[in-house]
């Protein structure tokens, strides 16, 4: 060997890193970050591990915290949720400086909601915007209309959850969605509330006004679905538990995020072919629909001993080519504005370049008016509301306890 060779190989083994990445998953979205660490570890001799968490929002935000508090440098990089940035980016490096050549290229909404300041917190991965799944093989089969409203959704699911039992499919529900006391029930009910004209958790100008007839009316409608057209284990249900009652052919509707439509359409799927997806319903005519704005991005730990190496991971995750993936194969909404006119995209995933203008504008949690109080704010809100489906308390009852909750935590500004 020369001496040249040899101190390339020398170098080469130097700068080799260990890179874990943190990761909660549901769907596919594991397998195929697996998939593409791999082609990242041939490309670089680095070696990245995945440091898996529960499917649950709430329960991984609570260790992350863990870590960090503990400033760990056992995680280089954080796969973080769209609201987390203003309450935990003193714990994060500003990416801004080695992302400013490629920034311009995602969508913008997507960098705002990770800017804390002129900090870059967390470079957008892929974002999210819930729809309305439908059956419509049985909307056919029952000469029903793809509901407007949620009253035309609840009646519609119904009377078709009824004609389908009485044929013998004993197992056959109107309704799923996230109803357990999380992050996701939070996200739901905002749909409800300002479809139906309630206004938002907390204002952007960080004003309290949730306590309204409107949003009462709201809550008495989801309440109004536990043990009627929704198992009453809906409170309980995450995404993945409405996603296997849907999947499995016993409900008509779902509420879910954009991933459960590729593994709808999987091979493997009973409903392949048999549903449709449209935007959420109204709260009536002239009402709007609301659609929380969802993701995930990826930040790198200021504790981390492989910086340099975690910021390269970082921007080969959220390259054209592993959005463009990661699109097809798990219909995951890109945070690339080109992968939205990619013909290969639309090809493979009609629900990607669809369901572009929904992601435009998405709904977001009021994360940025309530700062680092926004995880206090969120659990006070599902609780409310988890209290009211489970008929702990009327909806008038428990949205005036929130108010007060909220003014506590508030005090003299967020």
């Amino acid at each position: 060997m020369t001496a040249l060779a040899g101190a390339t190989l020398l170098a080469g083994t130097a700068i080799a890193a260990e890179l874990n990445i943190v990761h909660g998953s549901v769907g596919r979205d594991q397998e195929i970050l697996r998939a593409q660490l791999d082609k990242f570890e041939a490309e670089t001799g680095h070696t990245v591990t995945i440091v898996s968490m529960p499917e649950s929002t709430t329960d991984q935000f609570a260790q992350y915290k863990l870590w960090l508090a503990a400033q760990s440098s056992d995680i280089d990089v954080y796969r973080l949720d769209v609201i987390w940035a203003p309450q935990i980016e003193t714990h994060f490096i500003d990416l801004m400086p080695h992302v400013e050549d490629i920034i311009g290229d995602f969508v913008p909404g997507a960098v705002e909601s990770q800017m804390v300041g002129d900090k870059l917190v967390a470079l957008p991965m892929f974002l999210g915007a819930p729809a309305l799944y439908y059956r419509s093989d049985l909307l056919e089969k029952h000469g029903k209309a793809v509901p407007e409203t949620w009253q035309e959704m609840t009646e519609t699911a119904r009377a078709i959850m009824e004609a389908e039992r009485a044929e013998g499919n004993a197992d056959m529900w109107g309704f799923v969605f996230q109803g357990a006391a999380y992050e996701g029930l939070t996200c739901n009910a905002q749909e409800w509330i300002v479809s139906f004209g309630g206004g938002r958790i907390v204002e952007n100008d960080g004003t309290i006004g949730i306590n309204n007839p409107q949003a009462a009316e709201a809550l008495t409608m989801a309440a109004s679905w536990v043990g009627d057209i929704a198992p009453d284990g809906v409170l309980n249900y995450k995404e993945e538990d409405a996603r296997g009652v849907f999947q499995s052919g016993n409900a008509v509707f779902m509420r879910n995020w954009n991933y459960a439509y590729a593994l709808g359409n999987g091979d493997d799927s009973p409903i392949k072919g048999n549903f449709g997806v449209r935007t959420l319903p109204t709260g009536g005519e002239g009402k709007p629909s609301a659609h929380t704005l969802g993701g995930w991005h990826l930040g790198v730990s200021k504790y981390s001993e492989n910086q340099e190496e975690a910021i390269e991971l970082v921007r080969f995750l959220n390259n054209y080519e592993n959005q463009k993936e990661r699109a097809i194969v798990t219909s995951r909404p890109p945070t690339l504005t080109a992968v939205y006119e990619d013909a290969e995209v639309a090809a493979e995933q009609e629900f990607i370049p669809l369901w572009k203008p929904v992601v435009d504008g998405a709904l977001p949690r009021p994360s940025a008016a309530t700062k680092r109080q926004y995880n206090e704010v969120s659990s006070e809100f599902w609780t409310a509301v988890h209290d009211t489906m489970s008929g702990n308390g009327t909806a008038e009852e428990n949205l005036a306890k929130l108010e007060a909750r909220l003014k506590r935590l508030k005090g003299a500004g967020w």
